[in-house]
C-alpha cells in the first residue's frame, strides 16, 4: 500500500467528524440567538423624524422648540362626531374621557390634553393628545390604550386620528404581520422546493438552514442596535427576513444542484461535495458578494431608512453565505444521496438535463443568437416607455395605508368635513423677533394658509372658564427667537401641505433679517421626501460597484458592460410596467420616494446573481470547449437551477404584498416582476445571444478573447446536448 493511501485512510475518519461539529456549532449558535431574536422589536425605531440626519431645517426646528419650553410631540387627535349637534350629555362623555386619558395615559404626554375644541357646525369636536415623542413604534400601544379608554355614548361616533393615530395604524400593519409574513413565505419556498426536488426531506432541510440564518441574523443585529452600533426600523425588518430567506435559499439551490451533479460523478459522497463547493463556491461568493456590497452602497445615503437597509441587509446576506457553504454541506453530507429520495442520484448515470427544456432552448439561442438579443433588447425597450407614467414625488402617511376602513383614515376624513384640515397640526416657524410682523405678513400671502399666530407662554394663558384677555398677549421669546404657529387649510400630510411648507421657506426666505425656518410634522416630511429623492446618487455608485465586482470576477470589460446594460435595462422594464399596474390597475396616487433606490439596488444586485451564475459557468466550460459550445452547455445545465432559484426568490418577495401597506406591496410586484423578468428573458435568451454572438470580443481583454483554436478535450468533460455537439462539429467542420 502506498504512502498516499496510507495518508488518505489515516485521515479519512476526520471528515466524518467535521460535519457533526458544524452542526453542533450552529445549533449553539441557533440556540443562543434565538433567544435574543425576539427582543428584535425592542430595539427598533421608526418614523420619519428617526430617519433624517440631523442638519434638515425641521430637524434643527424640532431641537430649538425645546428651547420654548415644549417637549418632542407626536399628537392624536379624538374626533367626536354627531348627525345633529352635539348635546351637553356628548360634552359631558367627552369631558368625562378626557379626564381618564389626562389621568391614566398623563405620563406618556408631552402635555395635558387640549380641547374640546368644537367645529363651526356644531357637530363635531375635537381633542389633541400630544404624546411624547416621535418614535412610532414606540407610542403604538400608547395610541391603542387610548382607543380603549374612549367611551362613545349613544349615537356619538368616535375616532382617534392625526399623526399618532396614523403611524399607530401603519405599525400595526407592520407588527402584526410579521408571523404571516415569515410563514407565508417559508410556504412559498417550501411549495417551489417541493416541486423543484420532488423529495419529501430537502425542502425542510434548506429551509431550516436558511430559518437558521435568518435566527442567527436578527440575533447580531438585536446585539449591535443595543450598544447602538447600527439602527433598524420596523419597515426595514420585514425586508431584511424575506431578503435573507430568499437569498439564502437561492444559494442553497446552486450548491445542490452541482453537488447532485457532481454525486453522477463521484461514488464518495465527501468528494461529490469537494467538487461541487470547487464548483459552486466561486459564483455563490461573487454573487453574495456583490449583493453585499450592493446593499453597503446604501450607507452613502442620507436617509436613515436607507442606511439602516445597508449593513442589516449586507449581515443577513453575509450570514446566509456562510450558513449554506458550512452548514448545508454538512447536513447534505452526512445524508448523502438519501437527502434526495425517492430521486436518488446514481453514480455514472446522466442528467436528465442534457436533452431537455434548457437543451432545446440553448440550441434556439445557438441558432439565432442575433436576432434574439435584438428582439429582447426591444422588448425590454418597450416596457421601459412605462416609467415615463411614473410618479415618485412620496405618498402622504395616510396614503401609505391600503385599506379605506381603518379608523385613522376615517378620522382623517371626518376631520376635513368639520374642520380646517391643518389643525391640531401647525407648521412651526422659527424667526427673529424683530422680523415677526414681516415674516406673518409673509406667510399671509402664501396659499393655503388658514391662520398664523405667534406662539404664546402658556403660563400667561388663563384656564377656561376665565375670560379670554381683552388685549392680545405678548409673543414668548427665547433666545431673541419667537415660534409662529402656521394652521393649513389641507390635510397635513397632503402634496398640497408639502408644496406649502416648501413655498413657506422660499417666501420667507427673502424677509430681511428674519433667518426663518419651518418646521412641524409637514416639514418633516418635506424633508424626507427631498432627502430620499437626493439619495439617489447611490444608484451611479452601485453601478460602479457592481461593474467592477463583475469585472474581477470574469477578467474581462466587454463581458461586466454588456451585463450591466442588461441588468439596468430589465430594471427600467420592471418599473415601467410597474409604474402602469400601480396607477393604472390598482389606483395607487404614486409610489413611496425611497421606491426607486430600493427597487433598483434589489433589481441589480439580485439581478446580477443570475448573470454571474450562468457567466462563471459559461467560463468554467471554456477551458475545454469553445466559447460557443461553451455559452450553450452553461445555459444548458444551469438553466433549471437558475430558473428554480429565480422563481423562488420572485415569490419569496411577493409575499412581502401581505402586509398592507402600499410600499411594500409596490416593492413585493416590482422585485418579484423583475426578478422573473430577469430569470426567464434576461439571463435565459438576452445574455446567451449576446454571448454567442460577440464571441471572443465579450471576454476582452482576457485571454479567452484571444483564443482562435479548439481547447484540447480534457478527460471527463461534461457531454454536451445534441444541439452544442452540432455547433461544435460545424465549427470544426468550418476549420
Amino acid at each position: 500500500m502506498s504512502t498516499s493511501q496510507h495518508a488518505e485512510r489515516r485521515f479519512r475518519p476526520f471528515r466524518w467528524l467535521i460535519p457533526p461539529l458544524l452542526i453542533i456549532v450552529w445549533l449553539g449558535i441557533g440556540g443562543w440567538t434565538g433567544a435574543l431574536s425576539g427582543k428584535l422589536s425592542e430595539v427598533i425605531d421608526s418614523g420619519a423624524a428617526s430617519y433624517l440626519p440631523s442638519g434638515a431645517e425641521s430637524m434643527q426646528v424640532l431641537e430649538i422648540n425645546k428651547r420654548f419650553g415644549e417637549a418632542e410631540a407626536l399628537p392624536a387627535v379624538i374626533v367626536y362626531t354627531k348627525d345633529q349637534t352635539l348635546g351637553v350629555a356628548d360634552k359631558a362623555a367627552i369631558d368625562r374621557d378626557m379626564a381618564d386619558v389626562a389621568r391614566l395615559l398623563g405620563d406618556q404626554l408631552a402635555q395635558d390634553p387640549i380641547g374640546p375644541i368644537p367645529s363651526d357646525d356644531g357637530r363635531a369636536a375635537q381633542v389633541i393628545v400630544p404624546f411624547a415623542g416621535t418614535d412610532g413604534e414606540k407610542l403604538t400601544p400608547y395610541v391603542q390604550e387610548l382607543r380603549d379608554l374612549i367611551n362613545p355614548s349613544g349615537d356619538l361616533d368616535v375616532q382617534v386620528a392625526g399623526p399618532a393615530g396614523v403611524q399607530a395604524d401603519i405599525q400595526d400593519a407592520l407588527g402584526a404581520i410579521d408571523l404571516m409574513l415569515l410563514l407565508v413565505t417559508a410556504g412559498v419556498i417550501l411549495l417551489i422546493l417541493v416541486l423543484v426536488y420532488r423529495s419529501p426531506l430537502l425542502p425542510f432541510l434548506v429551509l431550516a438552514v436558511a430559518g437558521t440564518a435568518l435566527t442567527a441574523t436578527q440575533g447580531v443585529i438585536y446585539l449591535l442596535a443595543k450598544q447602538d452600533v447600527i439602527s433598524l426600523g420596523s419597515e426595514v425588518q420585514g425586508i431584511l427576513n424575506v431578503l435573507v430567506l430568499g437569498a439564502g435559499t437561492d444559494y442553497a439551490l446552486l450548491l445542490i444542484a452541482r453537488y447532485r451533479e457532481e454525486l453522477r460523478r463521484h461514488l464518495n459522497r465527501f468528494d461529490a461535495m469537494r467538487a461541487a463547493l470547487k464548483g459552486a463556491v466561486g459564483a455563490i461568493v461573487a454573487s453574495a458578494g456583490t449583493v453585499i456590497l450592493g446593499l453597503l452602497c446604501l450607507l452613502a445615503s442620507d436617509l436613515g431608512m436607507n442606511s439602516q437597509l445597508g449593513p442589516a441587509g449586507a449581515l443577513g446576506i453575509g450570514m446566509a453565505l456562510v450558513a449554506m457553504l458550512t452548514l448545508m454541506p454538512a447536513v447534505l453530507v452526512l445524508l448523502g444521496r438519501a437527502a434526495f429520495w425517492p430521486r436518488r442520484p446514481r453514480y455514472g448515470s446522466e442528467l436528465a438535463e442534457r436533452a431537455g427544456l434548457w437543451a432545446r432552448v440553448a440550441g434556439l439561442v445557438g441558432r439565432r443568437p442575433r436576432l434574439i438579443w435584438i428582439g429582447c433588447a426591444v422588448v425590454l425597450a418597450a416596457l421601459s416607455m412605462g416609467v415615463l407614467r411614473l410618479d415618485a414625488e412620496g405618498l402622504s402617511t395616510t396614503d401609505m395605508i391600503v385599506a379605506d376602513n381603518v379608523e385613522s383614515k376615517v378620522g382623517q376624513r371626518v376631520l376635513a368635513d368639520h374642520y380646517p384640515a391643518g389643525a391640531g397640526n401647525p407648521v412651526l416657524v422659527i424667526t427673529q423677533a424683530d422680523a415677526l410682523p414681516s415674516v406673518l405678513t409673509a406667510i399671509g400671502g402664501v396659499s393655503n394658509v388658514e391662520s398664523a399666530v405667534p406662539y404664546v407662554d402658556p403660563a400667561m394663558v388663563p384656564a377656561p372658564p376665565a375670560d379670554p384677555p381683552q388685549t392680545p398677549l405678548s409673543p414668548m421669546i427665547v433666545d431673541d427667537l419667537v415660534r409662529v404657529d402656521v394652521t393649513l387649510s389641507v390635510s397635513p400630510d397632503s402634496r398640497d401641505a408639502i408644496q406649502t411648507v416648501r413655498e413657506l421657506r422660499e417666501t420667507l426666505a427673502d424677509v430681511p433679517a428674519a433667518e426663518a425656518m419651518v418646521g412641524g410634522l409637514t416639514a418633516i416630511r418635506l424633508d424626507f421626501e427631498d432627502t430620499a429623492r437626493a439619495d439617489r446618487m447611490v444608484i451611479p455608485i452601485v453601478i460602479v460597484v457592481v461593474f467592477f465586482v463583475l469585472a474581477v470576477l470574469l477578467r474581462a470589460l466587454v463581458a461586466p458592460l454588456l451585463l450591466m446594460l442588461t441588468v439596468v435595462l430589465s430594471f427600467l422594464a420592471a418599473i415601467g410596467v410597474s409604474a402602469l399596474v400601480f396607477q393604472e390597475l390598482l389606483g395607487f396616487p404614486g409610489v413611496d420616494s425611497t421606491f426607486p433606490l430600493h427597487a433598483f439596488v434589489f433589481l441589480v444586485a439580485l439581478g446580477v446573481d443570475y448573470n454571474i451564475f450562468l457567466m462563471t459557468r459559461v467560463r468554467e466550460e471554456a477551458a475545454h470547449r469553445t466559447l460557443r459550445d461553451a455559452t450553450l452547455v452553461g445555459l444548458t445545465v444551469t438553466g433549471g437551477v437558475i430558473t428554480s432559484a429565480g422563481v423562488v426568490l420572485a415569490a419569496t418577495f411577493a409575499a412581502l404584498a401581505v402586509i398592507p401597506l402600499v410600499l411594500m406591496i409596490e416593492l413585493a410586484f416590482t422585485v418579484a416582476f423583475g426578478v422573473l423578468l430577469d430569470t426567464l428573458l434576461v439571463r435565459s435568451l438576452l445574455v446567451p445571444a449576446l454571448s454567442v454572438d460577440f464571441g471572443r470580443a465579450m471576454w476582452w481583454p482576457s485571454s479567452l478573447s484571444k483564443r482562435r483554436t479548439l481547447p484540447a478535450n480534457v478527460p471527463g468533460q461534461v457531454a454536451t446536448s445534441p444541439e452544442v455537439t452540432g455547433e461544435r462539429e460545424m465549427l470544426e467542420t468550418r476549420k
